[in-house]
C-alpha cells in the first residue's frame, strides 16, 4: 500500500496529498544548476499521485533549459512544492520539507544526483552524498 503524506507550502495557500512511490526511501538533491539554487530534498511520487486539494490558482510554474521539467511554485510565499521530472517525466519530485512533521534535516544523508550530466543526456548517476549531523554528535 502507498504512503500517502498531506503536505502545504509555508504561507498554506497551496495544500496538496501526496501518494509516494517509496516512502521517504527516495530522498534526494539533484546537481543542477537550478536545484543547487533551491536546495530542496525531494521524494518521488507518480504522476497520479498528487492532489492539489487548495489553492491550484496560486501555483506558478517555471520551466528552464529543455522545458521538459516543470517547477511549481506557491505564488504568495514562494516555496517550492513539487516538479515534473525531466529524468523520468512519469513522476514528480515532491519538496519533503512540504510535508506534515518531516524536514529535511530528519535524513542523516542524502544521495545528491549528477544533473549537471543529465541522465537524459547520456552517462549520469550519483554525484555525491551530502550528510547531516546535529551539533556535538560524532563524525562516523
Amino acid at each position: 500500500m502507498a504512503e500517502r503524506r498531506n503536505a502545504k507550502c509555508h504561507c498554506g495557500a497551496v495544500a496538496f496529498t501526496v501518494e509516494l512511490t517509496d516512502g521517504l526511501n527516495t530522498a534526494r538533491r539533484c546537481s543542477c544548476s537550478f536545484c543547487r539554487m533551491r536546495g530542496a530534498v525531494v521524494v518521488s511520487a507518480p504522476l497520479s499521485g498528487i492532489t492539489v486539494t487548495k489553492g491550484e490558482d496560486k501555483l506558478t510554474e517555471y520551466r528552464f533549459n529543455t522545458g521538459t521539467a516543470r517547477h511549481f511554485f506557491c505564488s504568495v510565499c514562494g516555496i517550492y512544492t513539487f516538479h515534473q521530472r525531466r529524468s523520468n517525466p512519469n513522476e514528480y519530485g515532491v519538496n519533503v520539507a512540504c510535508f506534515e512533521d518531516v524536514s529535511p534535516f530528519d535524513f542523516p544523508e542524502v544521495k545528491v544526483m549528477d544533473g549537471v550530466n543529465h541522465p537524459m543526456d547520456g552517462e549520469s548517476g550519483v554525484f555525491g552524498y551530502l550528510t547531516f549531523r546535529e551539533k556535538g554528535e560524532q563524525q562516523a
